[in-house]
């Protein structure tokens, strides 16, 4: 899971005035408000403040871009793939994540928004996604490694947002997690078959893929909660259930023992157990590199971004095509 919208929207927009209500908006408000306190579900036709509506628009649009920009760094693999077996897993997997993609722009577009208008904002850099698809995959190691730690982190993340106060989203999120455990399993075997069978080289290309995705993965849980100052609205509003720093330091407590039964060690020389705790301590996150990405100035930023754009163009023949098929049995049905 790929959100990081909230914690970025106050450093790229800047502080918004409050609205000031009238009697009868105050009384839907705090209706809205009681419904929340009670872990009510709020769905599409039901009243929510306009920056209730604009938070789950910008976050689950940006976790759908997410998901459909996710499909190239593994989708380059397909054709590459070591034996037919883990080709039919990573295509299984990639068509996995455009179908999340879909159920979360159909979740978006229940707030108002079309999915032409959110493609619109990926494609001109308005909209962001998830930072961590902004790194290459080099070799056939840094696959298995997005499938253990990326979707292990996106699991991390994603499992909160099924109890979501915004029901479609929620609902979206049920089936995700699902289908992402999966994805998280199937890399964690892939690297456990090149650890245990592999050759001196095969080891050493895990390794290498561990040492440059640990860092990023942290990194997809957002800043600090001290920097994270949209992280508290969202949390009083049922949107987000668990804190940045809360998640970050269950996805490092869970993925240390992990690691040590694949064989691989963590680059990070302050990982360690602290009994006082009950928990591990690890290094600071280079936050610059994280801003730095998430404004646009990752390593494939702009490749990612491209790709996606020609995508969308060479495929306007098809979207073309399909809306004259529509019009075609739309007037067909009403001459019959």
């Amino acid at each position: 899971m790929y959100t990081q919208a909230m914690d970025t929207m106050a450093r790229e927009s800047g502080a918004k005035l409050e609205k000031v209500l009238s009697p009868d908006e105050q009384r839907l408000q705090e209706r809205f408000d009681a419904r929340i306190d009670a872990g009510d579900f709020i769905e599409a036709k039901d009243w929510m403040p306009e920056n209730y509506r604009k938070t789950l628009l910008r976050q689950i649009s940006q976790h759908a871009h997410s998901e459909i920009v996710g499909m190239l760094p593994e989708g380059n693999w397909i054709g590459r793939a070591p034996t037919l077996k883990r080709k039919a897993i990573l295509l299984a997997k990639v068509q996995d994540e455009g179908g999340h993609g879909l159920y979360l722009y159909a979740a978006a577009e229940t707030l108002g928004q079309s999915r032409d208008e959110m493609l619109g904002a990926l494609h001109s850099g308005k909209a962001k996604y998830s930072s961590i698809f902004n790194y290459p995959t080099l070799t056939w190691a840094d696959i298995g490694v997005i499938g253990w730690l990326v979707d292990g982190a996106a699991i991390m993340n994603q499992v909160p947002i099924c109890r979501c106060s915004y029901a479609p989203y929620a609902r979206a999120m049920i089936r995700i997690c699902r289908e992402e455990s999966f994805h998280q399993r199937q890399g964690y075997d892939s690297l456990l078959v090149m650890m245990q069978n592999g050759t001196p080289a095969q080891k050493a290309m895990v390794q290498d893929a561990v040492d440059r995705w640990w860092w990023p993965c942290l990194m997809m849980f957002g800043p600090p909660d001290d920097q994270s100052p949209n992280s508290a609205q969202g949390m009083r509003w049922g949107i987000k259930r668990v804190s940045n720093d809360t998640l970050r330091q269950k996805f490092v407590d869970a993925t240390v023992q992990q690691a040590q039964v694949l064989g691989v060690t963590l680059p990070d020389p302050d990982l360690k157990w602290n009994e006082a705790r009950g928990q591990h301590d690890f290094g600071t996150i280079d936050w610059d590199e994280f801003w730095r990405v998430v404004g646009g100035d990752g390593p494939v930023n702009r490749e990612r971004l491209g790709a996606r754009v020609k995508a969308w163009d060479d495929g306007a023949w098809v979207r073309e095509a399909a809306l004259a098929h529509a019009r075609r049995q739309q007037t067909k049905k009403e001459a019959a």
